[in-house]
């Protein structure tokens, strides 16, 4: 424990700034690795594996786990007590999973890289957008969000929380919810609840746009002013398309244009950036 004048500041504390919320219900933890469907022929990547909640028992069963710590001070701790516990199957990173490096973390497994973790609130989007970009060399993961995060990954056309993201992960992974966790499971108690779902990279959409980086501009620019129709919202999001080009193209699909994006479904955005595309080449 280290001191700050006259006060202990223990250097396990959960830190604000990093968002860390401890899992600290151990039936649950085991519940959760069950769920993850893990074997013992898996190596596993634990994002955030803090105290090691998950991390010791996971390590008893599955052949390796690759855990990624910002935290110095936790992964020095964490060390320490996979040693005090003889657990040799655990590769500590000090690093944070938004900058590490995936050509060189995905040399730590054989096959596709299967992960688990409890994401903070304020890196779960872009967590989840580096398993997309990089959504080759994923498997399955199970990973625990704030229960807002979570509806929105699962949501359905025509609900508030259908959005962006809702169909970029959906497009990339199959996604079903696994388990809800009350917030009292944690410490410090989060101000909401949380909840566990299975994300399988392996199973993504069936159904694959042309042109990729085209189909998420799309996707994000339907969604970039919610209130207004898909006609307004694409024609401010996509600046080399006319209005005669969006009306055509939307004609074609068959989509009204007064329509907001958030009542349109995974297909419907598939014809429409295909639509697009099309016209953008006959344009050039």
């Amino acid at each position: 424990m280290a001191f700050v004048g006259s006060l202990k500041v223990d250097p396990l504390r959960p830190k604000k700034r990093l968002g860390q919320n401890f899992l600290v219900d151990p039936t649950l933890c085991d519940k959760i690795i069950s769920l993850s469907g893990f074997t013992t022929e898996d190596t596993v990547l634990e994002i955030g594996p803090g105290k090691g909640a998950l991390t010791l028992p996971l390590a008893g069963r599955v052949k390796h786990v690759v855990a990624v710590e910002k935290d110095g001070d936790l992964v020095d701790w964490l060390k320490r007590r996979l040693f005090e516990t003889g657990i040799s199957n655990v590769t500590l990173l000090h690093e944070d999973i938004l900058k590490v490096d995936w050509n060189a973390l995905r040399t730590h497994f054989p096959g596709k890289i299967r992960a688990i973790g409890n994401l903070p609130y304020n890196i779960s989007t872009p967590v989840l957008e580096r398993m997309c970009w990089n959504h080759q060399w994923m498997g399955r993961a199970t990973l625990m969000f704030q229960l807002e995060v979570a509806e929105r990954l699962t949501a359905f056309p025509g609900t508030k929380a259908y959005g962006a993201m809702t169909l970029l992960v959906q497009y990339h992974a199959r996604v079903l919810r696994l388990l809800k966790l009350f917030k009292g499971s944690f410490f410090p108690v989060p101000k909401v609840d949380s909840m566990v779902l299975s994300l399988d990279f392996e199973k993504p959409y069936p159904e694959r746009a042309d042109h990729e980086a085209f189909f998420r501009k799309v996707v994000k620019g339907a969604f970039a002013h919610r209130r207004k129709t898909i006609l307004n919202s694409l024609k401010g999001a996509l600046s080399d398309q006319t209005r005669e080009s969006l009306l055509n193209a939307l004609a074609v699909c068959g989509i009204d244009p007064a329509k907001r994006g958030e009542v349109l479904e995974m297909a419907d955005f598939l014809r429409l950036s295909a639509a697009l595309s099309i016209d953008n080449e006959m344009m050039k």
